[in-house]
């Protein structure tokens, strides 16, 4: 079984809750232009100066995604 990977993009700001909604609207787009098989993506609000998007794939697909859309940082999906 591959393992999972949480690619994260942070955001920071008064705006940061809205810029992280709307970034996860071009992760969808981004899946279903490539056709990939990836169906966890979302968005948190940290607080009100800081929130994340982030797109979970797996090994295979982790080195495509990382080069085309650039994440901040990524962690081991659980």
């Amino acid at each position: 079984m591959s393992r999972k990977i949480k690619l994260i993009w942070d955001f920071r700001g008064q705006d940061a809750a809205r810029i992280a909604e709307h970034h996860e609207i071009h992760l969808k787009e981004y899946i279903a232009i490539e056709k990939l098989p990836i169906n966890i993506t979302g968005f948190e609000i940290i607080n009100e100066m800081y929130a994340i998007a982030f797109m979970v794939v797996t090994d295979e697909n982790m080195i495509q995604v990382r080069d085309a859309l650039k994440p901040h940082r990524g962690e081991l999906y659980v």
